[in-house]
């Protein structure tokens, strides 16, 4: 299951839960029992090293840069 982080609207204090993703239940600060907020926070991604980039992007030879024969009837 996915932990989230919560801010209280009063009190101001942040907390952790861990529920399932499919819950759709308001989330209450263990301090004053007032409503809290889900923060979001970005996530960092990095690639590194040889990969997609230089594989999937890269120039296919032209193929069609020769002139293809004409069918013969």
């Amino acid at each position: 299951m996915p932990s989230y982080n919560y801010r209280c609207t009063v009190c101001e204090s942040r907390f952790e839960v861990t529920r399932p993703m499919s819950s759709t239940s308001e989330e209450h600060c263990p301090k004053c029992d007032a409503v809290a907020k889900r923060v979001f926070t970005p996530v960092s991604v990095a690639f590194k090293g040889p990969g997609f980039h230089n594989t999937d992007y890269r120039p296919q030879p032209s193929e069609s840069a020769a002139p293809a024969p004409a069918p013969s009837t």
